[in-house]
């Protein structure tokens, strides 16, 4: 592990989590020992508009329970749940952080997907799984970490198979070059982020043989899910389920900071959607 990915890695490290998600489970009124997929949604889809923007990116693919799934930096699992229990689809995730993956292993346990579901410990940039193992890659809110985007984009073209299919929603550029303002979910201080404009990930994918097949700017719809959730935050106080689960203290100060940037044009949360050519 290089020295930002183990700044990324206690980044995202902040204690007892899989604890953490089941007292919130019970403040929710929700017996933890039965508890589905769907009980762990407001928590577990740790991006933009949650399982809305799930919901959005799949309704653009074709899964069927014969799909190998690849979860590129998994976090808690929760998008591998989704497919798993969506689909019948089975999923392998990975992550570079030990306790997302061991939180994602004990809540696919905790809700039955473990048959679906498997976690590993790695890096986007030496992806632990086998050539050409998948046919479908997805990406949510990673990009963010990682400097080295054509690294990427290499080897989710090593670990797909022949005409295979990548699908990424990530925090990009937006069109006001301005410095953004700090700690953000994915990043407490800006030596950890590395946030670029979508012609930097399609120049990247053309070069590891991967084809754009849609791209959609999803600024709208980020701007009125979170003026939503501070509306909801405002009348009702915080729900004990939520993302927050795994931001630490500060999590209020980072969500602050996004909509901040979000609304000044400085960020684009954006959906890419590739296949792979050769």
């Amino acid at each position: 592990m290089s020295d930002i990915e183990d700044a990324v890695a206690r980044h995202y490290t902040t204690g007892a989590l899989t604890t953490r998600v089941r007292d919130a489970l019970k403040a929710s009124g929700v017996n933890p020992d039965s508890a589905t997929a769907a009980d762990l949604k407001a928590s577990d889809e740790f991006h933009t508009g949650g399982v809305a923007a799930t919901d959005h990116l799949f309704n653009q693919l074709s899964l069927t329970p014969a799909t190998r799934v690849l979860d590129i930096g998994c976090g808690i699992g929760g998008t591998s749940r989704y497919v798993a229990d969506r689909f019948g689809a089975k999923v392998t995730g990975f992550d570079l952080t030990p306790e997302f993956v061991e939180t994602a292993k004990s809540l696919s346990e905790l809700v039955r997907l473990s048959d679906k579901v498997s976690f590993l410990e790695g890096s986007a940039l030496d992806m632990p799984v086998p050539d050409a193992g998948f046919d479908l890659a997805i990406m949510l809110h990673v990009g963010m970490n990682i400097e080295d985007k054509q690294g990427i984009f290499s080897e989710v073209s090593r670990a797909l198979a022949k005409d295979g299919t990548f699908a990424l929603f990530d925090v990009m550029r937006g069109h006001v070059d301005e410095p953004m303002a700090f700690p953000l979910p994915w990043s407490t201080q800006p030596d950890t982020s590395f946030v670029d404009k979508p012609e930097f990930y399609k120049k990247s994918a053309e070069h590891s043989g991967l084809s754009l097949v849609s791209e959609n700017d999803r600024t709208e719809f980020a701007l009125a899910f979170f003026e939503e959730a501070f509306a909801k935050a405002a009348k009702d106080g915080p729900a004990p389920m939520g993302i927050h689960l795994m931001m630490g203290e500060t999590a209020p100060e980072k969500f602050k900071n996004y909509f901040a940037n979000l609304r000044a044009g400085r960020i684009r949360p954006t959906e890419m959607i590739f296949k792979k050519t050769g």
